[in-house]
Formats: structure tokens, C-alpha cells, sequence
């Protein structure tokens, strides 16, 4: 193949990559506490152009490389909903999850109880606390989640008593770019990446962090990706009818 259509061909990779990007972002607009993700792609010169009549930079072949897929921690918007449950991080810290895989991490604090009175997140699975899961019991009413993620009821019906339910546990990375997404919310720890307790970050109880993907930003790269999709598939277009109209016309010089 001649080098311009390997050269567009590794920019239409690169695009189709992007594009499913932003695809993924645009489609978690309304996922609580989700990350958006950002492509990375940098010029990678190859020499491959050798005939002597090019000079200078002619000689260099240009192409595109697909560098890398890094995630946006920017805080995304809170948003009250008065609801005891729903917790908001105040801070770069994760929630601990439990899940068949082993411990795994969030920013959705959209919370619940489930029918054996654990804490559980939207996904169903167990919210850790210092100790383990957070359960409650039938008679606990008037949660309270403190801004350091001290669980507390009122427990009992007649004789009611505060009682601590736990301590939800928040934890940080050293490199968080190494967190791996999982679905559903959820991030591995990612290889050599060990989580450390967060004692800075706060909980705000009755308020959600949304996505921190916007929207009208996504939808405008998503639209200007496609066009530069299909500029390109156009310009290997012509280059190829190039070529074969260029084949063609050689078969017919005379031996």
C-alpha cells in the first residue's frame, strides 16, 4: 500500500478510537459519581520515504498513534436530594465496595438498604465500613452519616438509644490514573496501585455527585470527530481511485 493510505488509515484508527470515547462519556451524562475518560494520541515519524530526491522532512512518513485512555477526576456537580442515603465525597477518595472479584471502588453514593439490612450501593453490592459491611436492624431509624463517615441510628422503638452502625471507609490512590474501570461504576485498584486511607476527604449525607462529563462539550467532539471520520474516508477515496485510474492508464502504454 502506498503511504498516504497508511498514513490514513492509522488516522481513522485513531478517530474510531476517540469516537468510541466519547460514545461511552455521552452515554453516562447521567451516571452518578461516573469519571469521564479523555483519549491521549501523540505523531509517531517513521523515515520511510528512501529515494533520493527527498529532502528534509520529505523523508519522514507522519503517522498517528493511539498513545493512551486517561480518566477525568474532576469533581462533577452535587446535588441535594434530602435523601439519608445518598452521600457526596468532599475530596478525591473512592467508597469500598464488596464484590465476587474482591474489593472494588466508587464515587455513586447513590446508597441502599437491601432485604438483609446491609448497606449496598445501586449495583447491590456491600458497602465497607472500617469493621467489615454496614448491616442495620429492623428497628434502626434516623440514619446519620457524619462528615468523617460515621454511621449512626436511633435504635429501638420504645426504649430508643443512639447506636454506631460503622464507618464507611474512604480510601485514595498514589497513582490514580492506574485505576482500572470495571462496568457498573466500579474500578480496580489497577497492578502495583494500593489503596491508603483518605482522612481528608468529607461525606455530605443528602447530596449526590453527578457525572462530570458535559454534555454539550461531549456532543460537539462527537459531531467533529465524525466529519473528520468521513473528510478522511474521503481523501482515501480519491487516493485510491487515484491509484487505479493511474494502473489503468499504464496498461494501456504499449510494450
Amino acid at each position: 500500500m502506498e503511504n498516504t493510505l497508511l498514513i490514513g488509515l492509522s488516522r481513522q484508527m485513531m478517530l474510531e478510537r476517540q469516537m468510541d470515547v466519547i460514545a461511552n462519556n455521552v452515554a453516562n451524562v447521567t451516571t452518578n459519581g461516573y469519571k469521564a475518560d479523555h483519549s491521549l494520541f501523540n505523531e509517531y515519524l517513521m523515515p520511510g520515504a528512501h529515494e533520493d530526491n527527498f529532502v528534509g522532512r520529505d523523508r519522514r512518513l507522519s503517522f498517528v498513534q493511539d498513545r493512551a485512555t486517561f480518566h477525568d477526576f474532576a469533581g462533577g456537580p452535587t446535588e441535594q436530594t434530602k435523601n439519608p442515603l445518598d452521600v457526596a465525597i468532599d475530596g478525591n477518595a473512592f467508597l469500598v465496595v464488596q464484590t465476587p472479584n474482591g474489593e472494588r471502588y466508587t464515587r455513586d453514593g447513590g446508597l441502599q438498604i437491601n432485604a438483609q439490612g446491609e448497606l449496598v450501593t445501586a449495583g447491590g453490592h456491600p458497602v465497607l465500613g472500617s469493621n467489615g459491611p454496614i448491616r442495620f436492624q429492623q428497628t434502626d431509624r434516623n440514619i446519620t452519616i457524619s462528615d468523617d463517615g460515621t454511621v449512626t441510628v436511633i435504635e429501638g422503638i420504645n426504649n430508643a438509644t443512639n447506636a454506631i452502625r460503622g464507618r464507611l471507609r474512604l480510601v485514595s490512590f498514589p497513582q490514580v490514573q492506574r485505576l482500572v474501570k470495571e462496568g457498573s461504576n466500579l474500578y480496580a485498584a489497577g497492578e502495583g496501585n494500593s489503596a491508603r486511607q483518605d482522612t481528608q476527604a468529607r461525606i455530605n449525607q443528602g447530596f449526590i455527585e453527578r457525572s462530570n462529563v458535559n454534555a454539550v462539550t461531549e456532543m460537539s467532539r462527537l459531531v467533529e470527530v465524525s466529519r473528520a471520520y468521513m473528510q478522511m474516508a474521503t481523501l482515501l477515496q480519491q487516493q485510491s481511485d487515484l491509484q487505479r485510474s493511474a494502473i489503468e492508464k499504464l496498461a494501456d502504454v504499449p510494450a
